[in-house]
Order: C-alpha cells, then sequence, then structure tokens
C-alpha cells in the first residue's frame, strides 16, 4: 500500500459524509437483533412440525455456518471499513459488474423484507384491532419509521437499541420461565415437562433426516439479516473495536436465542403439539397457563417486525448511495440531507416498500407469503458474495499484495468454503422444494433485468466496468 493511498484512505470517512453516530451499545443491540427476528418467533412453528426436537440441530449447524460468514465479513471490515461493504468488497475482488449486482440485490431483499414486515406488522395489530383494516396500519408504520430515518442515524440506532431489547428480554424471560418449569414443576405444562421429551416421541428425527434437512431454508432465513453490521461500518464510533465485539459474541447469542430458546420449549411442550401458522412461543405460553401470554408474545412479535423493517429503511438509503457512488444509480441518490442521512434513496425505497401497502389493501390474506421467499434467495446471494471476496482477499494477502486485516477469520480461508458449499447446498433444496422454487424464478427475472441495466449503463459509460484501486484506510 502506498503512502498516497494511505492518505486518501485516511480522508475516506469524511468523503463519505456520514456521522459516525452509532455508538457501541447500539451496534451490539444492532447486532443482537439482527439475530432475532420473525422467522423464529414465528416461522419455527411450521418448522418444528416438519422436524421435530431434531430442529435444535439444524438452528446450530446454520448458526455455525452464520458465525463463518460473520467472521469472513470482519476481516473484510477491518481491511476496508466502508458503508455499503458487501457491494464493495464484491466489486474490488470480483469485478464492477458484481459489486453493481450485489448492491441492488440487497436493496431488493430489504425492500421486500420490508414489505413483509409491514404486513406482518398489520396482522399482530390486527389480533388487538380487528376492525382497523390491515392497509391503514401497514402504511401509519410505514410513515412513522420513514420519519425516524430521516431525523438522523442517532435515533435510528436508539429505536432499533429498544426494538431489540424487547426481543431480547421476552426471549431471556421465556427461557428462565421454561426452565422455572423443568426444575421446579410449577404451572400447567410442570407434570408433562420433561428433558425427555426431546426424544420419547418417535425420536429426535421423528420425521427423518431428509425431512430435518429441508427445513434449513427457513432456518436460513430466520438469521437474515445478521450481515446489517456489515452496513454500519461507515457510521460506527470505533469499527475497530465494536465491529470484532459485536461478531464475537454472534456465537452465545444463537446458543441462547435460537438453540437454547427452542431447546427449552420443546422440553416444557412435546413436539406433537405445535403447527404451522402458530407461534411457538404463544403456544408455550398457552401450555403453561401465563393468562396474557398471546398477548406479551404478540407485543415482542409486532416489535420484531417494526425492527426488521426499520433496518430495511437504514440499509436500502446507503446501499442506494454505494451504488451511486459507482456510477450505478441516478446520481441524486449520493445527496446526504442536513442530518446527514441519504433521505432520497431512503424515500424512494419506502415508496417500493408502499408496494406492501398495496397488496395488503388487495390481497391482505396472502400479502406475507409473496414476497419472503424472494428475500431469503437475495440473502443467501448476499453471502455468497461476502465468502467468495473473503477466499480471493485471503488470497491476495498470502501473495503480499493487500495488507492483512487486525481481525483474521479463523482457518483462513477454509471456513469461507465450508460455507459457500453450505449454501449452494441450502439453496438445492430451494430448488427441490415445489412451494419455495418460485423464489429462484424470480430471482432469474431479477438477474436479466439487472443484465440489461448494466448494458444500458456500459454502453453511457464504458469506464464503469473497469476495476478501480480501493481507497485504503487503515484500522486496527
Amino acid at each position: 500500500m502506498t503512502s498516497a493511498q494511505v492518505e486518501k484512505g485516511s480522508e475516506q470517512t469524511s468523503e463519505e459524509g456520514y456521522e459516525r453516530g452509532l455508538g457501541s451499545r447500539q451496534v451490539q443491540m444492532i447486532a443482537i437483533g439482527g439475530a432475532i427476528g420473525v422467522g423464529l418467533f414465528l416461522g419455527a412453528g411450521a418448522n418444528i412440525a416438519k422436524a421435530g426436537p431434531s430442529l435444535i440441530l439444524m438452528y446450530a449447524l446454520a448458526g455455525a455456518i452464520v458465525f463463518f460468514i460473520m467472521r469472513a465479513l470482519g476481516e473484510l471490515l477491518l481491511y476496508r471499513p466502508v458503508s455499503g461493504s458487501f457491494a464493495e468488497y464484491s466489486r474490488e475482488f470480483l469485478g464492477p459488474f458484481f459489486g453493481y449486482f450485489t448492491g441492488w440485490t440487497y436493496w431488493l431483499m430489504w425492500v421486500v423484507t420490508g414489505m413483509a414486515e409491514l404486513t406482518a406488522a398489520a396482522i399482530y395489530v390486527h389480533y388487538w384491532f380487528p376492525h382497523i383494516p390491515q392497509w391503514v396500519t401497514a402504511l401509519v408504520f410505514l410513515v412513522i419509521l420513514f420519519g425516524v430515518n430521516l431525523i438522523s442515524v442517532k435515533v435510528f440506532g436508539e429505536l432499533e437499541f429498544w426494538f431489540s431489547m424487547v426481543k431480547v428480554t421476552a426471549l431471556i424471560g421465556m427461557i428462565v420461565i421454561g426452565l422455572g418449569v423443568l426444575t421446579l414443576g410449577f404451572s400447567n405444562a410442570g407434570d408433562t415437562a420433561a428433558v425427555a421429551n426431546l426424544w420419547q416421541f418417535d425420536g429426535f428425527f421423528p420425521k427423518g433426516i431428509g425431512s430435518s434437512l429441508m427445513t434449513l431454508q427457513g432456518v436460513m432465513f430466520a438469521y437474515l439479516a445478521v450481515e446489517l453490521v456489515g452496513v454500519t461500518a461507515g457510521e460506527s464510533e470505533n469499527p475497530e473495536k465494536t465491529l470484532p465485539k459485536a461478531i464475537n459474541t454472534l456465537p452465545w447469542r444463537i446458543a441462547l436465542f435460537y438453540v437454547g430458546a427452542l431447546t427449552v420449549i420443546l422440553c416444557v411442550v412435546k413436539w406433537t403439539d405445535f403447527a404451522a401458522g402458530v407461534s411457538p412461543f404463544v403456544k408455550a405460553f398457552t401450555v403453561i397457563g401465563i393468562p396474557a401470554g398471546a398477548g406479551i408474545v404478540n407485543f415482542v412479535v409486532l416489535t420484531a417486525a417494526l425492527s426488521s423493517c426499520n433496518s430495511g429503511m437504514y440499509s436500502t438509503g446507503r446501499m442506494l448511495r454505494t451504488l451511486a457512488d459507482n456510477g450505478e444509480a441516478p446520481a441524486v441518490f449520493r445527496k446526504l440531507s442536513s442530518t446527514k442521512t441519504p433521505a432520497f434513496g431512503i424515500t424512494v425505497s419506502v415508496l417500493f416498500m408502499g408496494i406492501g401497502v398495496v397488496l395488503n389493501y388487495v390481497v391482505p390474506e396472502k400479502a406475507f407469503g409473496y414476497v419472503t421467499s424472494v428475500a431469503t434467495a437475495a440473502g443467501i446471494w448476499t453471502w455468497l458474495m461476502i465468502l467468495v471476496s473473503h477466499v480471493l482477499y485471503r488470497r491476495a494477502v498470502v501473495a503480499g499484495r493487500l495488507p492483512a486485516s487486525a481481525f483474521p477469520a479463523p482457518g483462513g480461508a477454509v471456513c469461507s468454503w465450508i460455507a459457500i458449499v453450505f449454501l449452494l447446498f441450502v439453496t438445492g433444496l430451494i430448488a427441490y422444494d415445489a412451494d419455495s422454487r418460485i423464489c429462484l424464478y424470480v430471482m432469474a427475472g431479477w438477474a436479466a433485468a439487472l443484465g440489461v441495466g448494466w448494458a444500458v449503463l456500459k454502453a453511457r459509460n464504458p469506464q464503469i466496468a473497469e476495476r478501480r484501486e480501493p481507497e485504503l484506510e487503515k484500522v486496527g
């Protein structure tokens, strides 16, 4: 790395223009919140019915892969911390087209996730206020979160902190209550709660290993958004300290909130009592006999949905600005507001999320299912790009072409290769399943549209396809 590059890189943050407004407390909670979503609170019910107690093992396996992905991302972030990191690393290590494709695909993931979460939030409010139309609730939440994201990154971070706090507190409370039922035998479930429930009803793999593996696609959806920490890199106060800490705490978060919570629930309530469409947490509270249990969990899941939508608005604005910086989106997306937020990018993204409000008006019973599978496919692409970029970065470090990161992934590129094979296997499961296969068709159409867009961009500006020297900032 030349002295000129270092000098240039040291000014990179100020040139980006973002406010370093996310403190350690907020980055930690954004990381925790990203690992706890609606996929766990609601989706686990259907997966328990398919896999029984073995779902615990699937969450543990997928959690290990997610940790590999995050350590790969962490090494890249400490090598060069930039906002919109996935697209930037794809651009640097695979070429401009992959940066363009990854940036727009991650934008798509959050837009459709925002649609899904708005729909989910409207359904949860319907529990208390059945007379209010779904589309009205979805629109109100869309406007409120839009306003929060326009004010400043500090307000976004603070709201996300408290959203995550609600989710974390609820899960810990559920685990503590469940352990109390198991050890002390109180509540209506005291007589039947036992660790033996994990194997007494047709074994640990009651539907066979094949059926358990088929749940991996749903399990991976539950982990979407853990990579959000990477998007915060350009706005973290001390990325060299906060990012490694947030990533290194991921294993215990997965062990506690996913594996731990599911293990306790399946000990308290036998797996045959769960079904699709019913939150396992609501079911557990009902069996234990806590009167307000359903209402409490409904509030928590509402918080999870709003948290995810809030994160989506944050991510999409930053990704559009990264694309505009590289000439891959209209230049107007580069502008920052007086509060140093990419207001125009957020506004356009929110307008697209508004399609979800329209779906809630036209087909309220089907709106959620229409968009969730697309988010999963887009998320898998993003993770693959992180891993492939990491493998290529490690090669460059070994060859002496690039400086080593202050936060190297354990095992070098080996764990990244394992994660790549795993994600390709999950993609194969998606293709095998007739119900989820449609998302691959949607992604094929999306890829074709982006291909046409790239051809138009190259025709207007041939330099866009040229590799550029990255700006390096020494961190750590």
